[in-house]
């Protein structure tokens, strides 16, 4: 069986030739966005939090599964690379992109919890991990990618994978499962 996406968003194209302009070489995986846009097409009217914008792409299969009462909150540090989906996603009122430090956005955020949490990035995942569990409503979603080795891993990154995906494993308000696909996911689905 092909697993390969059969359609993509629209906006995807533009995103690739922008991100590759901007030397942005960590854009979402197809087989992860294609997740995406699954699990956001699940939930009708959901809220959606994205932990790292990057150059947009993870947006666009996010927004490609979203109906029209759904809304997405997208996290990114750096403002350059925000720029990009920020100028093809403006006039979406189904996104609102904040540029700041994913941690501190989540220690400050006092609003309503999400359906679904895209931790694409350290804060959400391998930092600030707690604060973004408890911002997944129950029967909501948690998603993070990248947990498979890459060439470019910093020295000792395998380690805090480990620890993160232990931290997972011995949760009981979370069922979880490991993905060997893709880049490497971990599902997780609140029961509490």
């Amino acid at each position: 069986m092909d697993d390969n996406p059969r359609r993509f968003p629209e906006a995807l194209p533009v995103l690739r030739a922008a991100a590759l302009d901007a030397g942005f070489a960590m854009s979402c995986d197809e087989r992860t966005g294609n997740l995406l846009t699954v699990l956001a097409a699940a939930r009708p009217g959901g809220r959606v939090l994205e932990l790292g914008t990057g150059a947009g792409e993870g947006t666009a299969w996010l927004l490609d599964g979203m109906d029209a009462a759904s809304r997405l909150v997208s996290i990114e540090l750096d403002p350059a690379v925000q720029a990009i989906p920020r100028a093809k996603f403006d006039g979406d009122p189904r996104v609102t992109f904040a540029t700041a430090d994913g941690g501190k956005w989540l220690e400050a955020y006092d609003g309503p919890p999400f359906d679904l949490v895209f931790a694409d990035t350290w804060p959400g995942k391998f930092t600030h991990l707690e604060r973004a569990l408890q911002l997944v409503v129950r029967g909501g979603t948690y998603l993070v990618d990248d947990l498979l080795p890459q060439a470019n891993w910093p020295e000792g990154h395998g380690d805090a994978v480990e620890r993160l995906l232990a931290q997972l494993d011995e949760r009981t308000d979370f069922h979880t499962v490991r993905l060997t696909w893709s880049t490497g996911l971990l599902l997780a689905v609140r029961s509490a």
